[in-house]
Parts: structure tokens; sequence; C-alpha cells
């Protein structure tokens, strides 16, 4: 079975704070997880478990809210890597 991007963005959320039951589609930010320097976690994990980089005008924080949000971008942003 494969891992969608959904699922190991989760993963990532969730053993950095095993205590809370986080869903795809819940607002990390929020819910208070997210302070800066986990925010700078979140954007380098996703930038090297996906291998794509994000670009400037894409690290808004709408962007990285929930697990959905975050799946979006990593999808979007590889399909622009497919048609470069």
């Amino acid at each position: 079975m494969s891992t969608t991007a959904k699922d190991q963005i989760l993963t990532f959320v969730r053993e950095r704070y095993p205590q809370a039951e986080i869903d795809a589609s819940q607002d990390i930010f929020a819910l208070g997880f997210v302070n800066s320097l986990f925010a700078m976690e979140l954007v380098m994990f996703v930038e090297k478990t996906f291998g794509i980089t994000i670009p400037n005008e894409e690290l808004r924080i709408d962007n990285f809210r929930t697990a959905d949000t975050m799946a979006s971008l990593v999808a979007r942003l590889s399909a622009d890597l497919a048609v470069a």
C-alpha cells in the first residue's frame, strides 16, 4: 500500500505532537501546535520528503494550515516540476 503525501505529512505532525489527535483537515496553527521553529521544520520536511522547492510566493500560512493544504501544495508543485 502506498503512502500519500497527506499521510506522510500527517505522520510527521503527529510524531511531533503524539499527545494530540490531529486529522488532515485540522488547522494546526489555530490549534497552537506551530511556532516559528516548527513552521520552518514543516517547510524543510516537505521540500526534502517530496523533492520540491517551495518558492517564496508559496510560503504562505494558508498553504501550511492543514495536512490537506500541504498535500495540495505538494501536488501542485510536483505537477509544475513534471511539466518543466
